[in-house]
């Protein structure tokens, strides 16, 4: 049923066949966003009423070993702006990045303005493997007409775009899937995956993925007691990944969870235990999909 403790991790994901894990949705930013991250989590109980105690704040050679320690063999470090003109700079941080850490992809973001089709595709010619794009955070409309012609630089490059566009953990000026799913109408070819499966319109999200070929589902804080408690998975939850089980990929949020990087395997390693999903599911999921849509 997963991983107990962090230290179990490593041989648990060797008992299942795989080599490491492939994890698409965590977050590495420079230091000066990251802490001003974290102080927004410290807050936010004042907003919502639950605590959120950032579980590795830790530095980030620290956090790199860690990640190693866990058996993470690749993953795609995601950060995102929250107004113009950050975009383009992050993603030269994001480049340099990967570029010192070997098991980090390149990846990218982008925001809503006149220079996001150029900086887009200047870094897809550079390399970028994913982008990131955070509607709640951004406060911005994934529909502006600045953002088009970056949605379909994207789609005919066939490179993923993990979106978060869901209400949790607190609702944005533009967040809801209803708005999302209207950038997919425009570009159905967009290989986005919605963060958080769209929590918490878990049922919406699976709707758009069994609607657009290639549209996928993180797992990113998905199904864990901290989520279960505030925004629970429907009661036929392994009911509906049986039919897309090809189209759930690993994330996990690392650093920025409160809770240890092993509980969220444990959830993904409960829905396995439904027979129609099994090790086969938790092999795709933990490895072979998120590493199909990097192109590793």
């Amino acid at each position: 049923m997963g991983p107990e403790r962090d230290e179990d991790i490593a041989a648990w994901v060797r008992s299942l066949g795989l080599d490491g894990l492939v994890d698409l949705h965590l977050h590495f930013l420079p230091e000066r966003m990251l802490v001003k991250v974290w102080a927004y989590f410290d807050r936010i109980g004042e907003r919502t009423g639950y605590d959120w105690p950032i579980q590795y704040r830790v530095p980030e050679d620290e956090r790199v070993a860690l990640l190693e320690s866990f058996g993470v063999l690749r993953y795609a470090p995601l950060a995102y702006p929250h107004k113009p003109g950050m975009a383009e700079w992050l993603n030269g941080w994001l480049r340099e990045f990967a570029e010192r850490v070997p098991a980090a992809v390149p990846t990218a973001t982008l925001y809503p303005e006149p220079s996001a089709a150029t900086y887009v595709v200047r870094a897809l010619q550079a390399g970028a493997r994913c982008f990131k794009a955070h509607v709640q955070v951004g406060a911005y409309d994934p529909r502006d007409e600045l953002l088009d012609p970056a949605w379909g630089a994207l789609a005919e490059a066939g490179v993923p775009v993990v979106v978060h566009a869901g209400h949790g953990p607190e609702r944005g000026p533009h967040t809801g899937l209803d708005v999302f799913g209207e950038v997919l109408k425009k570009h159905p070819r967009l290989t986005a995956v919605l963060a958080h499966a769209g929590m918490p319109e878990y049922d919406e999200a699976i709707a758009l993925v069994e609607r657009y070929p290639r549209v996928h589902l993180d797992t990113t804080m998905v199904g864990v007691p901290f989520t279960e408690a505030l925004m629970p998975l429907p009661p036929n939850w392994t009911d509906r990944l049986a039919g897309i089980a090809d189209r759930v990929v690993l994330g996990t949020d690392f650093p920025n969870i409160p809770y240890s990087y092993a509980t969220q395997l444990r959830a993904v390693a409960g829905w396995a235990a439904d027979d129609r999903l099994g090790d086969d599911f938790l092999r795709a999921v933990l490895h072979d999909t998120p590493a199909k849509l990097l192109n590793l």
